[in-house]
């Protein structure tokens, strides 16, 4: 707040103070100095015609106050004496600007005095946001109403871009304005700039932000994000905020009043102090991984009356060297989940092969030993033919069995000799048509792998 301060004027000249409605505790001293002290003193405050806060016989008289100013108004009684009548107005409101009148009158003399209140809320921040679509500057708590300028770099031609400002009032009567700006896709990895001015002209708030292109690395290597003004900035801050799947961080925060460096990622992640002062808040990471450092960052440059957004989406790589290693990982698990099924398949059949191969042995050995036997050489059974066929039946058995017993132990299962094995050979039927003598005895039955051949 600014403060008029009213020397001792004749009647009639106009005096200015100026303050801000939004400053905690805001209030305005309206002086008057100009009266001869003496005994029996008058003073009348207005605005306008509105009684404001008077005071006679000695003490303040609330009687006639308008409730406007109900508890907010106080003068200097214990300076009155030395002729300062100078009002001090608590809790500044817009509705209090205007003119004010201070009349005094002693016995000696009647005197007016007039002082312009003029009310500020100046811009105290510019919030800017970007999306693909829009970029929206805005504030709040202004009075009066500013002025929304865009601009961008490189130059572009601003008609053709759409904006709209609003500006709306709360019941304290303060403006809130906000204004859009709609993003063509040609320019949206330019820099956008809003600019706040006041009503008078005396103060500019500037926003700025820039969408930069995405950075690709793989995890491993060095890697700088680009954060450079374009014009370098004195007392300001440096905030770098990282998003990923789960609520925006502050990774880092420097402030080069202090030189004070805040680093969540301290031994992942550090700035340049040198380049800092030259404007470039770089961010470097000396090993980012996958997992952990893929996602938004956010670098923002406060100022005084400047605030800039630049905003880059990195993405991590996976390590080539640990794809291959996945690959490699990914296809021993797949051998060995085949091996492992092909040897359960194997398990799981045997005892049915084994007692196949069983029952398989005793019939043979049933058919070998089921032929007539002889007496004087003579067929007992009058069936030789059947004694025969019994025999060539056993024969072939114990030979298919030695040889399918050869083929396990063999590596080499072609199915063309699989077939071989499994068929008997077409002479070896044409040479055993007939036997020429009798079957040899022994062992009480037949020995079906021996017979006389023509």
């Amino acid at each position: 707040m600014s403060n008029g301060i009213l020397k001792n004027q004749a009647r009639g000249p106009w005096f200015t103070c100026t303050c801000d409605p939004t400053a905690a505790g805001q209030q305005a001293a309206l002086h008057m100095q100009s009266f001869r002290p003496a005994a029996a003193v008058v003073i009348h405050w207005y605005k306008q015609q509105t009684p404001v806060h008077s005071y006679y016989y000695n003490k303040d008289q609330f009687g006639l106050q308008n409730k406007h100013f109900s508890g907010r108004t106080s003068l200097f009684n214990s300076h009155i004496p030395h002729g300062n009548a100078s009002l001090l107005l608590k809790r500044v409101k817009v509705q209090d600007k205007g003119r004010y009148k201070c009349y005094t009158s002693t016995r000696k003399c009647n005197q007016e005095v007039f002082v312009n209140l003029e009310v500020k809320a100046l811009i105290q921040s510019v919030v800017m946001e970007m999306t693909n679509e829009m970029v929206t500057c805005s504030s709040q708590n202004i009075y009066p109403a500013p002025q929304v300028t865009w601009a961008t770099d490189p130059p572009s031609d601003l008609d053709a871009l759409v904006n709209s400002t609003v500006k709306t009032t709360d019941n304290r009567g303060l403006f809130s304005v906000e204004s859009k700006l709609r993003v063509v896709d040609s320019l949206s990895n330019y820099t956008y700039f809003c600019f706040f001015t006041s009503a008078d002209k005396t103060q500019v708030r500037t926003a700025s932000w820039k969408n930069q292109e995405d950075i690709t690395q793989e995890e491993g290597h060095a890697l700088s994000i680009p954060c450079i003004l374009l014009h370098s900035l004195q007392n300001f801050s440096l905030t770098w905020t990282f998003t990923s799947s789960t609520e925006p961080r502050v990774i880092i925060k420097y402030d080069s009043r202090t030189r004070h460096t805040f680093n969540l990622w301290e031994g992942q992640a550090e700035l340049d102090q040198d380049l800092l002062l030259l404007g470039n808040g770089s961010l470097l990471l000396h090993k980012p991984n996958h997992e952990e450092h893929s996602g938004m960052y956010t670098c923002t440059f406060s100022g005084l009356q400047n605030r800039h957004v630049i905003q880059t989406h990195v993405n991590i790589t996976v390590a080539s060297k640990r794809v291959d290693e996945q690959s490699v990982q990914r296809s021993w698990w797949s051998t060995a989940a085949s091996a492992a099924f092909v040897l359960f398949t194997i398990i799981a059949a045997l005892p049915q092969c084994i007692r196949q191969k069983v029952m398989e042995t005793r019939s043979g050995s049933h058919t070998c030993n089921g032929a007539g036997h002889l007496e004087g050489g003579i067929h007992k059974d009058p069936n030789t033919v059947a004694s025969y066929t019994a025999g060539q039946n056993g024969s072939e058995c114990n030979r298919l069995f030695l040889q399918f017993e050869a083929r396990d132990e063999s590596e080499d299962h072609t199915p063309e000799k699989d077939f071989a094995l499994a068929s008997p050979p077409e002479s070896k039927i044409e040479q055993d048509e007939k036997p020429t003598g009798p079957p040899v005895e022994g062992n009480g039955g037949l020995e079906c792998s021996s017979w006389e051949k023509e």
